[in-house]
């Protein structure tokens, strides 16, 4: 991989990102690897400076081998370097690496998802399927794993839902290499917020949901910077697919009918669904039959394009709750748009297990416990309303906190949902990064009613759950809610080994049986 100064001066010319150049060093005018972390900078590297950075880190750069800078601004600890000074350096190296890396997207069929939940769900279920159709050659990039090829060291747990741009790029060359053909990614909000996704066009674009979430100081101003940012991928995607039943539905349909054909967008919604827009529903599903261990649902296509689509049937599902029928019937139409059939759609789906959505362990003479990343409002409600409803109203004891430095509006939203299912809550600990975590939880508490909802707070998470699953009794429902299978505590910087919720769950159910 290699990328010229005049292709980079090029490049952001074409997408007018470029304010100057200072050629500072004519002898190294080709470089041979990029960066943005100065610690893995090595020699003929093009460095961008981005983020909280701070000018020390351009100077460790330069020492390790960097050669041009890219930044906002010049800085002076890159006197002697070439610079290419830009309007937005999160732009320029979202255009800088995919270029650097030989543009892998053309290399890819590549299905994306947004929504404020489900995103990940829908993933694995299309990534399962396209598992099946394309034998073993689909990669994989969620909120959970990194999945870049068919062996095991070629998957990799993610730190973000959507890479940065560079590390996108760089995933994806890896992907192609290892032969992959077609990719399902999860795109956030923040994605586009912060440019991550910049010039990058998909084959198909799903857009499942919208609720308030992600709005405070370091996310969105508000509500309608969020959605600004998720319709994005809609304006982006060459086939556009749209839960007919999420919120803000006109605003969604419009942003998809800017830039896509009508006959290239797909609606789906459940059966007994009523649209009130003047709009044709593509694909309808609905329940047959459904267990607290699996759930048989119908997938029926009306319109002419469904139909042509051929994945009309009945199909079942290992991950329960109606709401992942809506995940599973968006994986469908995404992995028929992309070649898979029935049967291959029918057996993709049927087995898979997602670690941390839906777990659930028995513990004899106590609770039954159930672990899912239900995260903000609209997912625990799914969640906690599913519950209660097929556990005919038994006492619902949830264990939830918030994180940090992110995320704040759902907090307020975590003491809503509380108040509208919960019996107990016992508010803890959940990647408070520099927050202190009594605060957090304290602002959790602020709303909830407590003549409604039996509330403590215990901050070491291992504990909240001991004392969630001792304390229960037969028949009643114990809810470890937002943190999954997240093997870690993010802490002040500092990713903190954890041993998953699951895996303390059943550490005390050994106990209780001894």
């Amino acid at each position: 991989m290699a990328l010229t100064l005049d292709a980079c001066i090029l490049l952001l010319k074409e997408h007018h990102l470029l304010k100057s150049v200072a050629l500072n060093d004519p002898a190294t005018l080709n470089m041979t690897a990029i960066a943005y972390d100065s610690r893995k900078v090595t020699e003929e590297t093009l460095f961008f400076c981005k983020g909280n950075f701070r000018p020390v880190f351009l100077t460790n750069a330069k020492a390790q081998g960097a050669v041009t800078y890219v930044a906002e601004q010049p800085i002076p600890e890159g006197n002697g370097m070439n610079a290419l000074i830009v309007t937005n350096v999160q732009k320029a190296m979202a255009i800088l690496s995919a270029a650097f890396y030989d543009y892998p997207q053309d290399d890819l069929f590549i299905i994306a998802y947004t929504g404020t939940k489900g995103k990940t769900t829908a993933a694995y279920f299309t990534q399962a399927i396209l598992q099946e159709a394309t034998t073993q050659k689909t990669a994989l990039f969620s909120t959970i794993d990194r999945v870049l090829g068919p062996k095991p060291e070629q998957r990799f747990k993610s730190d973000l839902t959507t890479p940065e741009s560079l590390d996108l790029f760089h995933d994806m060359r890896e992907a192609v290499e290892n032969g992959m053909t077609h990719l399902v990614m999860e795109v956030s909000s923040q994605a586009y917020k912060k440019n991550r996704v910049y010039g990058l066009t998909y084959d198909v674009g799903f857009f499942l949901n919208i609720s308030p979430d992600h709005v405070g100081p370091n996310e969105h101003p508000d509500f309608a910077d969020y959605l600004h940012c998720k319709l994005q991928l809609l304006v982006n995607s060459r086939l556009c697919v749209i839960n007919a039943q999420t919120q803000n539905f006109a605003d969604v349909y419009a942003a998809a009918q800017a830039t896509t054909n009508p006959t290239d967008i797909y609606l789906f919604a459940e059966t007994a669904y009523q649209a009130t827009e003047a709009v044709e529903i593509d694909f309808r599903f609905e329940n047959l039959e459904m267990s607290l261990a699996d759930s048989r649902f119908k997938v029926t296509a009306v319109s002419n394009q469904a139909n042509a689509l051929g994945v009309a049937g009945d199909y079942q599902l290992r991950l329960i709750g109606d709401f992942n029928e809506s995940n599973a019937t968006a994986a469908i139409i995404g992995s028929a748009l992309a070649g898979a059939d029935l049967k291959q759609a029918q057996q993709g789906i049927r087995q898979l297990q997602i670690p941390g959505r839906m777990e659930t362990l028995a513990v004899p003479n106590h609770g039954q416990v159930y672990v899912d990343y239900a995260h903000n409002y609209a997912s625990m409600k799914a969640l906690l309303s599913f519950l209660q409803k097929e556990y005919h109203n038994s006492k619902l004891i949830v264990v939830v906190g918030s994180p940090g430095d992110k995320g704040v509006s759902r907090r307020a939203g975590f003491a809503q949902v509380l108040n509208e299912y919960a019996n107990q809550a016992i508010l803890t600990t959940d990647d408070p990064g520099y927050e202190d975590p009594a605060a957090i939880a304290a602002e959790i508490r602020a709303g909830i009613d407590e003549t409604k909802v039996q509330t403590t707070v215990e901050l070491d998470r291992a504990a909240a759950i001991e004392q969630a699953i001792e304390t229960s009794h037969p028949g009643e429902i114990v809810v470890l809610a937002a943190k999954g299978a997240d093997a870690y505590q993010k802490v002040r910087g500092v990713d903190t080994p954890y041993a998953t919720d699951m895996v303390i769950a059943k550490q005390v159910a050994d106990r209780l049986k001894k």
